[in-house]
């Protein structure tokens, strides 16, 4: 029996959320069964007293809209995984509510070195009650920190799945949507259960 086709597989909404210059573009790129969609533009001289480029100096574009990539899902049910990269910069926040709109569920990319960039991230999908995960993205020459050090900095209950990644590599970050599925689906069961009784 011939698998489906991606057109006729369920289509799965899920959105990859984080602070400026977490990686959030780089994990959609290399994941991505087709090229990516992308709504860079070049960072300016006039945007730089709304862009603080303190820890990613180096950054040299930024998301103004978001992000689109697609992953075809095998397995015993096989979906389309759409991912929705959201903007970083706090003047593009009022977006990520449009972005919301019919997604299942999130990962919210951090960097150690800016931990606290992440967090109107984890605060937007907790008030959305939109279940999430959190991928710490290992940069290179970064202090190492414990999960269990960022799980107290980001003060998120231990149901929440959180994990190391590296944004640049596909297996690593298929493992963070997979963490992530299943996180949505235990998360729909519990609210299942609760709802029947």
């Amino acid at each position: 029996m011939q698998s489906p086709q991606p057109a006729e597989r369920p289509v799965v909404k899920l959105l990859v959320a984080g602070g400026f210059g977490v990686g959030k573009t780089t994990a959609i790129g290399a994941i991505s069964d087709i090229p990516p969609l992308r709504t860079e533009e070049l960072l300016t001289a006039q945007s730089a007293p709304v862009d603080s480029l303190v820890g990613v100096e180096a950054k040299t574009t930024t998301t103004v809209a978001f992000d689109f990539g697609r992953v075809g899902w095998d397995g015993p049910e096989p979906v389309e995984l759409y991912l929705f990269g959201t903007p970083g910069q706090p003047r593009f926040w009022s977006l990520w509510h449009d972005l919301a709109q019919g997604a299942l569920g999130a990962v919210v990319l951090a960097d150690t070195r800016r931990l606290d960039s992440s967090f109107p991230a984890v605060d937007f999908f907790e008030q959305r009650g939109l279940p999430f995960v959190i991928a710490v993205n290992r940069f290179p020459g970064t202090t190492p920190r414990s999960l269990d050090q960022i799980r107290e900095a980001f003060d998120v209950s231990s149901e929440v799945p959180l994990m190391f990644c590296d944004a640049r590599n596909a297996d690593s970050v298929a493992s963070v949507l997979l963490t992530l599925v299943q996180h949505v689906v235990k998360s729909t069961t519990a609210d299942s259960t609760l709802l029947d009784a």
